[in-house]
């Protein structure tokens, strides 16, 4: 059974950093292109940072120079480091997993942790 469990959230005042972790069972993270997406109240899922098996990474625009999404193989973790917050990065942190094989779409989900930006 696969499981994805998010940690290290919290609440912190505008301009703060927090590291948030991803650590994966049941499978290996290698093989599958991580991500961490957000979800703030009244709002749609939005994809925040991705990083392929390859190590390519990629951002929305509004956390470019702010966020860096990073992974250990070894430890089959995912981590984002967060800094210069702002109270619009307020939402639950979702660690995804995602990848093909053969013609099926495999996507894992964790639970989600919370991260408060005060201003």
């Amino acid at each position: 059974q696969v499981q994805l469990v998010e940690s290290g959230g919290g609440l912190v005042q505008a301009g703060g950093s927090l590291r948030v972790s991803c650590v994966v069972s049941g499978t290996i993270v290698s093989v599958y292109t991580m991500g961490w997406y957000r979800q703030a109240p009244g709002k749609q899922r939005e994809s925040v940072a991705t990083i392929t098996p390859g190590g390519t990474t990629n951002y929305t625009d509004s956390v470019k120079g702010r966020f860096t999404i990073s992974r250990d193989n070894r430890k089959n973790t995912v981590y984002l480091q967060m800094n210069s917050l702002r109270p619009a990065d307020t939402a639950v942190y979702y660690c995804n997993a995602d990848r093909w094989r053969d013609t099926s779409h495999i996507k894992y989900w964790g639970q989600g942790t919370q991260v408060t930006v005060s201003s």
